[in-house]
């Protein structure tokens, strides 16, 4: 059921926001030259798949998770862009395509090994990844891969559809703030 109301709500949402997307892409190339950024992460069963973003930092930052960069450099549109959250509507991209659910654990990175221990752990890659989920609400990020590792397990266990839209409204009203830049 979950798969309808992602294919159907990411439909939906790449249909009527392509404005808004061509819009931040045209800024996007003014800003780095490169608008969309494309990172290979951990999927389900650990696969990789390919996210997508729109590019917050310049196009030569190091591929490493935010909160373990030193020199990170994020853009002025590239702030709004993580502010408004609008960094992650390419993603409605991968959600329509199956790489991703609009509910579930965030991808991580291949070289984020604490992280894939305690997910794998806890059985967390045996759903597939999601845009959001019940760490971001509760400002989890992945500079604390224990505790995102049981709150990921947690969610999963009992995610519900009553659940998937509670975390979807919380997360549109605002909840949550991303990941941490140290």
């Amino acid at each position: 059921m979950i798969r309808i109301f992602d294919f159907l709500f990411s439909f939906l949402g790449l249909l009527f926001l392509w404005p808004i997307g061509i819009i931040l892409y045209i800024i996007g190339l003014f800003d780095t030259g490169s608008p969309i950024f494309v990172q290979e992460r951990v999927g389900r069963l650990k696969k990789p798949f390919k996210l997508l973003k729109f590019r917050t930092m310049p196009v030569n930052t190091k591929s490493v998770a935010t909160h373990l960069s030193k020199d990170i450099t994020i853009t002025k549109f590239g702030s709004f862009l993580r502010k408004s959250k609008l960094d992650e509507l390419p993603q409605l991209i991968n959600v329509l395509t199956g790489d991703m659910s609009l509910v579930g654990p965030r991808p991580n990175l291949f070289n984020q090994t604490e992280l894939i221990e305690e997910r794998e752990k806890r059985g967390v890659y045996n759903a597939v990844p999601g845009i959001t989920g019940l760490a971001q609400i509760n400002e989890i990020d992945m500079s604390t891969p224990v505790e995102l590792a049981e709150k990921d397990a947690e969610m999963l266990e009992s995610l519900n559809i009553k659940q998937y839209f509670s975390y979807i409204f919380s997360t549109v009203s605002g909840k949550g703030q991303g990941d941490r830049i140290k």
